[in-house]
């Protein structure tokens, strides 16, 4: 299959020193030899042979990563501590009629977790009662309240999902009050574990190292499933299903890949299969919340793990964000009969979603002027930002658009970055992190220090809350804190690239060949490409702040090109002024929906002038 390799430029010494980002760009460094044997073993082109073996494959592992398979990939759920515990209790309870609620996170992971919990206790015909706390007036994770009035209400059990792990006060005064509660998280652990009836996370610090390893990546969603597939297997054993047929599990999958790609995990080994395999069943439409917001999102034929991270995930988001917090689960667990009030649910959530994005874009224009103040008005791009980490608070702003804030400002200075939303006295807390520095760990030692109200989450995302008064204190902490990590990180500051071509080597049947390394994400970019020798034949603004491009190589071939928001900054406003001029550009190839024709577009993600 020569054909998506006829116009690769081979040469390996492309090396941008500084583009019109302040970014350096290389190529991956890759192994010629097995990236061949893999093509030819697999017969398939030599430029995704060339992209496996730089990201580390050889032949024999590249089969499962091809062709992910469920029954070869998924661990078995009792390798995890606390596991046959928790489902040996829940199918007791079930057994006995007990009333079981689960309280879940307000955020995708949490949404798909409840929803994916509630689902499968419907096909038993057992009630589950689902409780989200609001953003606002609860805040995140369990709180004493919440779970009191549960128990209240006759609850004996409560399944907390995607929260839990440091919820020392709350779940102690569960547990005085009589309830029984079951962890099921994916957050950083200290040694030191809250009281519970079972903590099921494979981030716990007693686990197996080979437990961590193997399932440590992956979104509280898909331990839930683990769960669910456990509690599956101790109620067949305890002969629950002689009147009732044990359900499909594999349906509820379209909700695993959800909230595993919503929760920007690595997609490797348990994760990709889960994902590759979740969207399949997401295509079915079985689901009928998934169904609606499909329509509204107007998802177009097979669903990818983009539609689901930036078209279906936004919308569920949009309720704990803005809106009620429980909307997103309970869309996500509704079932036939309900399409009237499904599609009513996804058109609210899709309104929420387009308030969700006016108050961002208010939030981040205030942000952005702070940063500018401090570090200049490009920032890492010219002078170089003031201090290892961006670290910006805020009165008024609402706390749930502040991590998508974070996540746009740390991708503007490549830095780790915590903004900060004042109210009352105290802030909350939203921080995103660069690849290499975990700020995770860096939120618990801050707990350590005294200096936080409450804090956790994992290496590259985490919240907390802080009293006013020791802002400047936590900033100075952390800037310290990180700086060694965030030290190394920067002299690995580079734009890899996967491959160089010419405009005609932008191809609807490379695009092609790079989907059979799909689906996409953390752990698993979309592969990156430089067009080199391209000349502007047209530009123009399109929307807000987005970039609209034309490119014609020395090959006479037009490849379509866009920059998302890049009029926010110098480099998109040099490239508007610069019709005629030529540029290297790098970025992702993708078929452009829109026309239909199998033209090829690029999502632009720097440019260098030549």
């Amino acid at each position: 299959m020569a054909g998506p390799d006829n116009n690769i430029n081979k040469h390996t010494d492309l090396l941008v020193e500084r583009s019109l980002r302040g970014r350096a760009w290389g190529l991956h460094d890759s192994n010629d030899r097995m990236a061949a044997a893999i093509s030819q073993h697999y017969g398939i082109s030599e430029i995704v042979g060339r992209i496996l073996a730089a990201r580390g494959f050889d032949v024999a592992s590249v089969a499962s990563f091809l062709e992910p398979s469920l029954r070869e990939s998924l661990p078995d759920p009792s390798r995890l501590l606390d596991m046959d515990k928790a489902a040996k209790h829940l199918a007791s309870a079930i057994m006995a009629g007990e009333k079981i609620a689960v309280f879940g996170d307000y955020d995708v992971d949490g949404a798909t977790s409840s929803a994916l919990l509630v689902r499968y206790f419907k096909t038993l015909g057992v009630p589950l009662i689902c409780y989200i706390p609001d953003r606002l007036a609860e805040g995140y994770g369990p709180n004493e309240a919440a779970l009191l009035k549960l128990k209240g209400e006759g609850v004996s059990t409560v399944i907390t999902v995607d929260c839990g792990t440091l919820s020392y006060q709350p779940l102690a005064a569960a547990k005085k009050a009589g309830l029984n509660i079951i962890v099921v998280d994916h957050h950083k652990a200290e040694t030191t574990l809250p009281e519970a009836l079972a903590i099921i996370n494979p981030n716990r610090l007693d686990e197996p190292t080979d437990v961590v390893t193997e399932m440590g990546h992956m979104a509280a969603v898909g331990v839930a499933f683990l769960l669910v597939v456990a509690l599956n297997r101790a109620l067949r054993d305890a002969k629950f299903f002689t009147d009732i047929a044990e359900s499909d599990l594999k349906q509820f999958l379209d909700l695993v890949a959800l909230g595993t790609v919503c929760d920007v995990v690595a997609l490797k080994g348990v994760n990709r299969v889960l994902v590759a395999q979740g969207l399949k069943v997401m295509a079915t439409r079985r689901n009928l919340g998934l169904k609606a917001l499909s329509d509204v999102s107007r998802v177009d034929g097979a669903p990818t793990a983009y539609h689901a991270g930036f078209m279906l995930g936004p919308r569920v988001n949009a309720g704990g964000r803005v809106g009620e917090a429980g909307l997103g689960a309970k869309l996500l667990a509704m079932h036939d009969g309900e399409e009237a009030e499904a599609n009513e649910i996804a058109e609210h959530l899709d309104e929420l979603n387009q308030a969700r994005k006016v108050i961002e874009a208010e939030v981040l224009a205030e942000a952005m002027t702070m940063m500018e103040a401090e570090v200049g008005i490009e920032g890492e791009a010219t002078s170089g930002i003031a201090s290892d980490i961006v670290f910006v608070a805020g009165k008024g702003w609402h706390p749930g658009v502040i991590g998508i804030v974070a996540s746009r400002l740390k991708e503007k200075y490549n830095r780790p970055t915590f903004i900060l939303a004042i109210e009352n006295g105290e802030a909350k807390c939203s921080a995103r992190s660069i690849s290499g520095v975990d700020i995770g760990s860096a939120v618990i030692e801050a707990m350590h220090k005294g200096l936080l109200v409450a804090g956790g989450g994992h290496a590259m995302a985490a919240g907390l809350t802080v009293v006013e008064s020791k802002l400047d204190e936590l900033k100075q902490f952390l800037a310290s804190w990180l700086a060694p990590s965030v030290a190394i990180a920067k002299t690995a500051t580079k734009t890899t690239i996967d491959g160089a071509i010419t405009t005609g080597g932008a191809s609807a049947e490379l695009v092609r060949e790079l989907d059979k390394l799909a689906p996409f994400g953390a752990g698993n970019p979309t592969p990156s490409f430089a067009i080199l020798d391209a000349k502007i034949v047209m530009a123009r603004v399109v929307g807000a702040n987005h970039l609209k491009l034309v490119m014609m190589g020395e090959d006479g071939v037009r490849v379509e090109g866009i920059a998302f928001r890049a009029m926010d900054d110098s480099w998109g406003q040099v490239l508007a002024a610069s019709v005629g001029e030529k540029f290297h550009f790098v970025g992702k190839l993708k078929l452009n929906q829109w026309r239909g024709d199998g033209s090829v577009e690029m999502t632009i993600d720097d440019a260098a002038k030549l």
